[in-house]
Formats: structure tokens, sequence, C-alpha cells
């Protein structure tokens, strides 16, 4: 049952693929082209994310990640998770597991979520295009609504998870 368990999202997904395949086999076959195009796509780029993880744990000790994001970092870590957030360029997958990393060195989870939306939501490639296509000022006002948004829900969840965070951090 533990065997199951364990495996209980793949063989969902399994089944929703045989549900798919009998019923629309059309979406089925490109459902699952999705998926292997995905794969593919984490297999090439996840092996160099676990390098920079490890790099990460071994060059950056666990104090001047409290230091520079912890609940004490202030403004100065919510500058810095922005500007962590924004410059990288890449898909949103690639920064959990960067994320689970500072959590576990101790940042906060305040500066951890605006870190995740700004890598989400305000990097600065896709902010050249927006401007391109949208005009500077609609991205400008979407800019600033979503980082004031970014870090009130970032506030929201480092209350309601603060008891979740020192469990992550043991």
């Amino acid at each position: 049952m533990t065997t199951l368990k364990q495996f209980r999202t793949p063989i969902l997904l399994g089944i929703i693929y045989l549900i798919l395949m009998i019923w629309l086999p059309g979406t089925a076959q490109r459902t699952i082209a999705v998926t292997i195009s995905y794969a593919k796509e984490m297999a090439i780029i996840m092996p160099a994310v676990f390098v920079l993880m490890g790099l990460i744990e071994v060059w950056i000790p666990g104090d001047k990640i409290q230091k520079w994001l912890g609940a004490s970092s202030g403004v100065k870590g919510v500058l810095l998770s922005f500007l962590m957030g924004t410059l990288p360029t890449g898909p949103l997958y690639v920064a959990f597991p960067l994320a689970a990393s500072l959590l576990k060195k101790g940042a906060s989870i305040t500066n951890t979520v605006i870190f995740l939306g700004s890598w989400a939501a305000l990097k600065i490639p896709q902010l050249l295009v927006e401007i391109k296509f949208l005009g500077g000022a609609f991205t400008i006002v979407r800019f600033i609504l979503t980082l004031v948004v970014i870090i009130v829900m970032g506030v929201i969840m480092n209350i309601l998870l603060k008891k979740d965070l020192e469990n992550i951090q043991e």
C-alpha cells in the first residue's frame, strides 16, 4: 500500500491518459506529445539546476542567507529577493528547487515568495517584450501592481506558514 501511495500521481496520470485515449484519442496524442516535450526539457535543464543548488549549498553558508534573506533582513532582503527573481531567465520550475534551498538555509518565507513571484511575473526580458507590445504606461502600472501584490502575498504567507518554516529549517 505504501508503494501505491508513493506512485499515486503517475498512476492517476496513466488512468487519465487511458480515459483520454478511449474518448478523445486526438487529445490524448497531443497530451502525450506535450508531456514528452516537457520531460525532455526538464531532463536537459534540471541537472544544471541541481549543480547550481549544490554550489549554493557549499559556497554560501547558512548564516549569510539568514543575514541577507532572513526574517531580520528587512528592505534589503526584499530588494535582493526581487533582484534574484527578475534577472534570470528560464522556466518557473527551475526556481522551486532554488527556493527550497533558500528556505532550508534560513531565508524568510516573505523573501522566498518575492523571489518566486518575481521570477514568475517580473523578469526583465519579459518586461521588454511587454513594453514593445502593450506600451510603457501599461507595463509600468502592471509591474508596480504586481510587485505590491507579491510583497503582500509574501507577508501573508509568512504569517500563515511561520510554524511550517521552523520544521523545514530544522
